[in-house]
C-alpha cells in the first residue's frame, strides 16, 4: 500500500479517543464486534466520527484539501442536468424535494437555482442530515449562494417525514451505510469482524445471523471469497418506500448489479477508504479521519424497493442518465470563447461521462409510487439506455 500522509498531532489525538471507545466496545461485546459496528462508530460517533467530526471531507487537492471530490463539486452542470429530472417529478406531483445527506449543501444550492430558472421550484426543499457539523456547513453554503426567498424553502429534518410527496434524492448516500463483511472458506460462511490485540485486528467467526446468510448465495461463491452485505441499505429503502406517498426516489452511487458485484475476480470485496485523496483498503487505521465506503449492490436495492411495493422505474449508468438529462446541451450553451470558464467545465463533464472516470462506475436507480395514471410515463433520465433488465 502507498504510504499515506501522517495525520497531525491533533488529528491523532481525536483518532485515539475513538479507538479507545472501539476497544471498550470490543471488550464489552465478548472481544469481537462486527465490521458493521466498527464502520458505524468510525463514521458516526458524535464529535469523533468521520461524518460527525469537524474535519474537511469534500474538496480537491488544488483547492485546499479534503479526502475526495463529489460530482456537485466538479461543476454546477451536474446539478443543472439533474434539475431537469427533478423538475419533471415536481411538475407531476406539485410536491417537494427531499435530499438525503446533503454534503456541503452545494448540490442543494445549485439545484434550487436551476429549478428557479426552470420555473419549477418545489414547495419545500427538505434536507435530512444526521451530522450537526455538516448541517452547519450546508447552512453556510446555502446562505451564501441563495437569495433569502430561495433559502427560506430549505428545511432541515432529523427524521424522515411520514407522508412525503415529490422526489427523494440520494447522491453518494448508500455507499456510506455500514456493511457486514462475509467470508467463505472451507465451504462455510464466516463473518469477518474486529478484535483487539495491542491494536485493532481482523477476526473471523462462523456466521450465526441467519438474516445475513439469506442476503447472499453462498453456493455461488468460491472459497476464500470476501464480500459485503448491507441490510441497513435495504432498511433505508424500506423506510423511504413507507414515507413516499406519491413521487419518485432517485439514488446515485457507485456500484454494480449482483452478477458484477459477486464476480469471481472480485474476491476481496469492494471495501475502500479515502484519506486526503489517497484510496486504500485498510479501515482499521486512522479511525474517524478517513471515509470508509463499499460499492452498492444495486440488485439488492432493486429487490428491496420492489418488496415494498415500489415500481422500479429505471437503472442506468451516470453517463446515460446525464446525457438524457441534457448535460451536453448545457455545456454547449457555455461559450468556448471564454476559455477560463469553458475549459474547466468541459473537463468536469468529461470526468462525469467518461467510462474510465465516473461515467460507468456510477449508476442511477429510480423507483416510483403513485406518480401518474399513465403507465407509459418515462422519467427523463431513463428515456434511453435503461438497463433494469440486468438487475
Amino acid at each position: 500500500m502507498t504510504a499515506l500522509p501522517t495525520p497531525s498531532a491533533e488529528s491523532q489525538h481525536y483518532s485515539q479517543q475513538l479507538c479507545d471507545l472501539v476497544q471498550k466496545k470490543i471488550v464489552t461485546s465478548g472481544d469481537w464486534i462486527s465490521f458493521s459496528e466498527l464502520m458505524q462508530m468510525a463514521l458516526y460517533t458524535p464529535k469523533l466520527g468521520y461524518y460527525s467530526g469537524g474535519s474537511q471531507k469534500f474538496g480537491s487537492i488544488q483547492n485546499g484539501g479534503g479526502d475526495f471530490i463529489t460530482a456537485p463539486q466538479l461543476t454546477p452542470l451536474f446539478a443543472q442536468a439533474l434539475a431537469r429530472q427533478v423538475a419533471q417529478v415536481v411538475s407531476l406531483t406539485q410536491g417537494d424535494v427531499l435530499e438525503l445527506g446533503a454534503g456541503t449543501g452545494l448540490l442543494a444550492a445549485d439545484l434550487l437555482l436551476a429549478l428557479a430558472s426552470l420555473d419549477q421550484l418545489p414547495n419545500q426543499y427538505y434536507i435530512l442530515e444526521v451530522s450537526s457539523h455538516l448541517r452547519l456547513i450546508q447552512q453556510e453554503t446555502l446562505k451564501e449562494k441563495l437569495s433569502t426567498t430561495l433559502f427560506e424553502k430549505v428545511v432541515w429534518l432529523d427524521t424522515l417525514p411520514t407522508n412525503f410527496v415529490g422526489i427523494i434524492l440520494g447522491n453518494e448516500v448508500l455507499d456510506a451505510i455500514p456493511v457486514h463483511l462475509l467470508v467463505k472458506k472451507n465451504d462455510a460462511l464466516f463473518e469477518r469482524g474486529v478484535a483487539f490485540d495491542e491494536s485493532l485486528t481482523w477476526r473471523d467467526k462462523p456466521l450465526e445471523d441467519e438474516a445475513l446468510s439469506k442476503l447472499i448465495d453462498a453456493d455461488a461463491l468460491p472459497n476464500d471469497y470476501v464480500t459485503e452485505v448491507c441490510p441497513a441499505a435495504n432498511g433505508l429503502i424500506h423506510s423511504l418506500a413507507t414515507a413516499l406517498q406519491a413521487g419518485a426516489i432517485l439514488m446515485i452511487d457507485y456500484g454494480f448489479s449482483a452478477s458484477e458485484y459477486y464476480h469471481p475476480q472480485r474476491n476481496e470485496g469492494t471495501l475502500m477508504c479515502h484519506y486526503q485523496h489517497y484510496a486504500h483498503g485498510d479501515p482499521l487505521i486512522n479511525l474517524g479521519l478517513q471515509d470508509i465506503t463499499a460499492h452498492v449492490n444495486f440488485t439488492a436495492i432493486a429487490d428491496a424497493g420492489l418488496a415494498q411495493g415500489l415500481s422500479l422505474h429505471g437503472y442506468c449508468n451516470q453517463t446515460q442518465f446525464l446525457m438524457s438529462c441534457g448535460i451536453l446541451d448545457l455545456l454547449g450553451a457555455v461559450s468556448p470563447d471564454d476559455a477560463a470558464v469553458y475549459m474547466p467545465m468541459a473537463a468536469a463533464v468529461q470526468k462525469l461521462l467518461s467510462p474510465a472516470e465516473m461515467g460507468d462506475l456510477f449508476k442511477v436507480i429510480s423507483f416510483t409510487k403513485n406518480l401518474a395514471e399513465n403507465d407509459d410515463l418515462l422519467l427523463l433520465g431513463f428515456v434511453s439506455g435503461d438497463k433494469s433488465h440486468t438487475l
